[in-house]
């Protein structure tokens, strides 16, 4: 084993390195047990609708230096497609982003890919569970909220499971739920709700990185189709 004087240049640096560590650690806070009785029950079905469906929005994201909002919309198509276009207040340019499976594409400016979830919460946030395969999946219910853990467990739930894991939350049969957990914390989650005032509201949250986004869906319609080119990049 190796020591350093305090004093020394190497310590320090060594000191601080551990320090910057352990405040970055901090930033995201632990995974709390699963509450609930343990059961059985499958996760319900999550595919979203295949009728083409638009849902426009109104949006508001912010972190540590910079925040924006704006409205948009979404244009979705079952089986697993998607598309994203945001517009920035005031009619200033926007952005969108390409969702088609398990491929995400976000060309033009930067506010769309610093703000958007990774694909897994990003179709959550659409109400479809599209996980990566994981060993294990160990689930309680509590009242009508069925949780579920996903991951390499070993028999434990994720607030004690070593490297990545996934918790799912439904409430009835619909998605309101996934956080994304890594050693035991709380790294990034995405909600899904409805409000007071009836609109279906999308929150996600980077907890390390302090980025939030909300969503307000204002309006839902379902149309006769899509042009093909809208699944392309311009």
């Amino acid at each position: 084993m190796t020591w350093y004087a305090l004093g020394s240049r190497r310590g320090s640096a060594t000191m601080a390195m551990a320090g910057s560590l352990l405040l970055s650690a901090g930033c995201a806070p632990a995974a709390r047990p699963l509450t609930g009785a343990p059961t059985r029950a499958v996760l319900p079905p999550s595919a979203i609708p295949t009728a083409p469906t638009v849902l426009r929005f109104t949006w508001s994201y912010k972190d540590e230096t910079f925040e924006a909002s704006g409205d948009g919309a979404v244009r979705r198509l079952g089986p697993d497609r998607a598309r994203l276009d945001f517009f920035l207040r005031n009619g200033m340019a926007g952005g969108y982003a390409i969702l088609v499976g398990d491929t995400l594409t976000i060309p033009g400016i930067d506010l769309v890919k610093r703000m958007l979830p990774p694909v897994p919460l990003l179709w959550a946030s659409l109400g479809r569970l599209a996980l990566p395969p994981t060993a294990d999946t160990l689930a309680r219910q509590d009242g009508d909220t069925l949780r579920a853990d996903l991951g390499t467990l070993r028999g434990r739930d994720a607030s004690g499971a070593d490297g990545r894991a996934w918790r799912v939350a439904f409430a009835g049969t619909q998605l309101a739920r996934v956080d994304r957990i890594e050693d035991g914390k709380v790294i990034e989650w995405m909600t899904r709700s409805v409000g007071q005032d009836g609109p279906l509201r999308l929150q996600y949250v980077h907890e390390r990185g302090k980025r939030r986004l909300a969503i307000a869906v204002t309006d839902t319609t379902i149309v006769e189709g899509f042009d093909d080119a809208i699944w392309r990049r311009r």
